[in-house]
């Protein structure tokens, strides 16, 4: 299995990459020097422990996140091999400088002074939008993501589940460090929010609903489909459970305002009938984002 992404050195790809890690990274350090260190949250990964230890013991948070990171990245090639190419060093490495310079410049007041609540949701969103970006360039955020990865392959329990694990553990180490409730409490808001923000840079945000249709009168909504809403669609063949027909199932993909005409369509035609609607995250393909189009 392949885990490192080749880009030609110096070719359109490679200066994408570049960009979208230094962009990310910025973003992200500005997220922590404004709204999140000044207010001693520690919101998981190698930062949080770096802010707890900038406030505790006054080293610069930078430095302290690139001397954790570095070793735990050599760990984690002795251990699980070569995942980690110069795109992950290049932004950890990239967000320590960006943290420590902003930090010389900025000092530790929070841009939004006496408002941590506020301070939390914009720090998560601006981790989570650099984060996001770094993501895209095919690198990885190393830190506490390296942790889980070494765990899971002793522990075979889901990475997901125990990056939740480590980032919980940090979180803690800050409500122990500083003795203040509302520390963590914050910090989770920025985790959470950090990771829908994520999935969204990374997925896009996309209003279209799939739509699993079963009705008598599959033949006028697959016109409706095809001919009024110009779109397309699959037949699957089932069988009930109940009495044991055959049934013909409509899939399809249609987007909110076609969603309601659709509905209203079907509810005039077949009251009876039964659909499923589904949010999508994502949809390449005809009609929607060419897969020629995706990263």
């Amino acid at each position: 299995m392949t885990f490192l992404t080749k880009e030609k050195f110096l070719s359109a790809k490679w200066f994408k990459a570049v960009i979208l890690i230094l962009t990310g990274t910025f973003i992200m350090a500005a997220g922590f020097v404004f709204f999140i260190s000044p207010y001693k949250m520690a919101p998981g990964g190698v930062y949080g422990i770096a802010i707890v230890l900038h406030h505790l013991l006054g080293f610069p948070t930078g430095i302290t996140a690139l001397a954790i990171d570095i070793p735990l990245t050599l760990i984690g090639i002795k251990i699980l091999g070569p995942r980690f190419g110069w795109k992950t060093v290049l932004g950890f490495v990239s967000l320590a400088i960006f943290v420590d310079l902003l930090s010389l410049w900025w000092g530790d007041a929070p841009l939004v002074e006496n408002d941590a609540l506020l301070s939390a949701i914009f720090g998560g969103v601006l981790v989570g939008v650099g984060l996001g970006l770094v993501f895209k360039s095919k690198a990885t955020s190393g830190g506490s993501d390296i942790i889980a990865m070494i765990l899971a392959k002793y522990t075979k329990l889901p990475i997901g589940q125990l990056l939740i694990y480590v980032d919980s553990a940090i979180v803690l180490v800050g409500l122990i460090a500083f003795g203040d409730w509302k520390i963590p409490l914050y910090s989770w808001i920025v985790i959470y929010i950090t990771g829908h923000v994520i999935d969204l840079i990374v997925e896009g945000v996309n209003y279209d609903k799939s739509l699993f249709i079963i009705s008598d009168k599959y033949e006028e909504i697959r016109s409706k489909i095809l001919d009024d809403l110009k779109r397309g669609g699959t037949f699957i063949s089932g069988k009930g459970m109940y009495g044991n027909e055959e049934r013909s199932i409509i899939f399809t993909v249609v987007s909110r305002r076609e969603l309601a005409m659709l509905k209203d369509f079907i509810k005039e035609i077949d009251p009876n009938a039964f659909l499923t609607v589904i949010d999508t995250r994502e949809i390449l393909g005809k009609g929607f984002k060419s897969l020629k189009d995706e990263n």
